[in-house]
């Protein structure tokens, strides 16, 4: 048997979900929690075998973040990404965490089902369009943004001062203009509103 937590703060996403999960008989759903903390809390406190987990919560994008803390657990259960965004910085940040898989909203549902069971194996489940993109990256090199450097300019896009970043991220101001100066360089620009402006048109920020 499958157990599951859903992390979402949609509660008719996640009654829909539960639904579709409920009617197949090897899989239990054994939670839901409506934000990153009780994703966490239901994941240490149940011992699920696979958390499906959303990216945005509320006007905060702490999907990566809650994933990253739940791979962490002592024994930690694995973590399906299933949300509405595809951007270059959402899939790597979301793999970096320790994603085993990522899967759009608007996925069929034999597609979800086959994602939940396949990452529930451990094994790796990709919407064939996230899995077109991840190509797309590995064949085209040439403007390649860290998880990390991503993490910068999302918060910068936000409008977020080098002092406010490294505050956020828990790094020096020095580290902060470090990698913002590695975004400029292979951005090809000289300004935190062309690296923003660039990034969205090349979809590595929403």
């Amino acid at each position: 048997m499958i157990r599951v937590v859903i992390a979402d703060d949609h509660p008719v996403v996640r009654a829909g979900v539960r639904a579709l999960l409920d009617a197949e008989t090897d899989i239990d759903v054994v939670g839901e929690a409506a934000t990153p903390d009780e994703a966490v809390e239901l994941a240490a406190a149940l011992s699920p075998e696979l958390v499906l987990m959303d990216l945005q919560f509320g006007d905060r994008a702490a999907g990566a973040e809650a994933t990253r803390r739940v791979r962490a657990l002592a024994a930690p259960p694995y973590v399906l990404i299933l949300t509405n965004y595809d951007t270059d910085g959402d899939i790597l940040g979301a793999v970096e965490a320790g994603a085993s898989g990522y899967l759009l909203k608007d996925a069929p549902p034999h597609e979800l089902l086959a994602g939940v069971r396949a990452a529930a194996a451990g094994h790796s489940a990709l919407a064939p369009a996230i899995a077109g993109r991840l190509m797309a990256r590995l064949r085209e090199p040439r403007i390649s943004l860290s998880a990390r450097e991503i993490e910068v300019l999302r918060l910068v896009a936000r409008g977020a001062s080098n002092a406010d970043v490294a505050a956020r991220l828990h790094i020096t101001d020095a580290t902060v203009k470090s990698h913002l100066a590695h975004v400029f360089s292979k951005l090809g620009v000289t300004s935190r509103t062309a690296a923003v402006s660039t990034a969205r048109s090349l979809g590595i920020l929403r």
